[in-house]
């Protein structure tokens, strides 16, 4: 293992403390970290790729969280918004996403000590050292980053930071469809007959769900909301017929657990067990997709099952494989991340998905998430790779950490702690990009 360097020297020299912290997304990850670096009085900029902020979130906003308001908010953020005023909704029900987004994530990101350095329609293409790349060592600490960034004009520009805090999340980026893991064979012919995960089934896009085969494909709770609000648009509409494809003998992340101590997300796996029971939903299970083609009726999956060459036929296809993390733009800076799930290397024991659940992952913060380019952090749902077992509480201690860091507090830094009930808090399995429950 490479011995890190830990001390924080991006406060080191007079060049690199005129220039602020760069945050990556604006969703409540980012902007957790943006609270607690107001608290700490270090300056930073926020580029979320949204037109708004929490983009992400708002795209998946039907749906309800499994965790209540005293587990969605983030201490910091909390003490500026309660200073004007605001209130915490009630603190034991659930909200959904756009619930959560406009009493809690668009509240904070319109404090005066935030709002202005928020640029939304701003993507970060690119992360780099100021002149130098991957390949070069010297002085390369205390040479500010660039990131390239593009706005939704076209235009582009480096922008100079003195540490980076990569809070982009996962949303946008999801796993294949091929079992493979590589980008399905035939995706680019059925291109328009797939969608992302969590559609809004019984509202905005009902016409397009309507009186359709769609089918289903993963393994998680995203997977497990979509059927039974199609199961539901069935009841409704003429035609709807539902089928659930996953590539092992059981889906284990969904079904349900009489010990779970989150009764939304109990209750989700005991409904689509018995929706399955019922025969509202078709089950194909030990499915292993390789290709894809357009037919007459829609699309074709081709794939294995239990050792021979199977072909299903849908109308529709919902994308719900989980999440992966962009890595294209950290390309020019040195980062060291676990071979398997692709999360930072001292983090990827402690989310191991075939080890941990939501609750059982241990507090962590800057140690953990430290790579060799001394002042470059990810942070929240992008942290755990393609782990599907984030916690936003956890993302919140995590940024509290780096904060501490970057302002030289290495007591605060290393004391990390996350208090939570027995059977863990989740965030959702798509806030932010990806996760267990929420």
């Amino acid at each position: 293992m490479t011995l890190l360097d830990l001390t924080p020297r991006v406060a080191a020299n007079d060049r690199m403390t005129t220039l602020p912290v760069a945050i990556i997304g604006a969703g409540p990850i980012g902007l957790a970290a943006a609270a607690n670096l107001v608290e700490r009085g270090i300056d930073f900029v926020v580029f979320e790729a949204g037109e708004t902020v929490a983009a992400s979130v708002r795209a998946w906003g039907h749906t309800r969280l499994f965790s209540p308001w005293k587990h969605l908010v983030d201490p910091a953020s909390l003490r500026l918004l309660e200073a004007t005023g605001w209130e915490l909704p009630d603190p034991e029900r659930a909200p959904s996403g756009t619930e959560f987004v406009e009493k809690y994530v668009a509240p904070l990101a319109q404090l005066d000590q935030i709002a202005s350095r928020v640029r939304t329609g701003v993507t970060v293409t690119g992360v780099s050292r100021d002149g130098m790349d991957r390949t070069r060592t010297r002085a390369r600490s205390a040479t500010p980053f660039a990131l390239r960034v593009r706005t939704s004009d076209g235009g582009e520009e480096d922008v100079l930071a003195r540490a980076v805090i990569d809070a982009s999340g996962t949303y946008r980026t999801p796993n294949s469809l091929s079992s493979s893991g590589l980008e399905l064979l035939g995706l680019s012919d059925i291109a328009d007959r797939v969608t992302p995960a969590l559609p809004d089934v019984l509202g905005r896009d009902r016409t397009l769900f309507a009186g359709r085969h769609v089918t289903v494909v993963g393994a998680g709770h995203s997977a497990a909301n979509t059927l039974l609000a199609l199961v539901k648009l069935a009841r409704e509409e003429a035609g709807t017929t539902v089928t659930w494809l996953i590539r092992n003998a059981s889906a284990v992340r969904v079904s349900a657990s009489p010990d779970d101590g989150l009764i939304g997300r109990a209750h989700l796996g005991s409904r689509v067990d018995r929706a399955v029971e019922r025969g509202d939903i078709a089950l194909v299970d030990g499915f292993e997709i390789t290709r894809a083609r357009r037919s007459e009726r829609g699309v074709e999956l081709v794939g294995h099952r239990h050792g021979e060459v199977v072909t299903h036929a849908t109308d529709l296809v919902v994308n719900a494989t989980g999440f992966r993390p962009d890595l294209s733009i950290l390309r020019e800076i040195r980062i060291e991340l676990d071979e398997i799930v692709e999360a930072p290397k001292r983090l990827a024991p402690l989310i191991d998905p075939n080890v941990h659940s939501c609750g059982t992952v241990e507090p962590h913060g800057f140690r953990e998430l430290t790579h060799p380019e001394n002042g470059f952090f990810i942070v929240g749902m992008k942290s755990y790779g393609r782990a599907p077992t984030f916690l936003l509480a956890t993302g919140y201690e995590q940024v509290r950490s780096v904060a501490a860091w970057l302002a030289g507090d290495m007591t605060s830094a290393e004391m990390v702690e996350l208090v939570l009930p027995a059977t863990g808090v989740c965030s959702t399995d798509v806030g932010g990009g990806g996760g267990c429950c929420s």
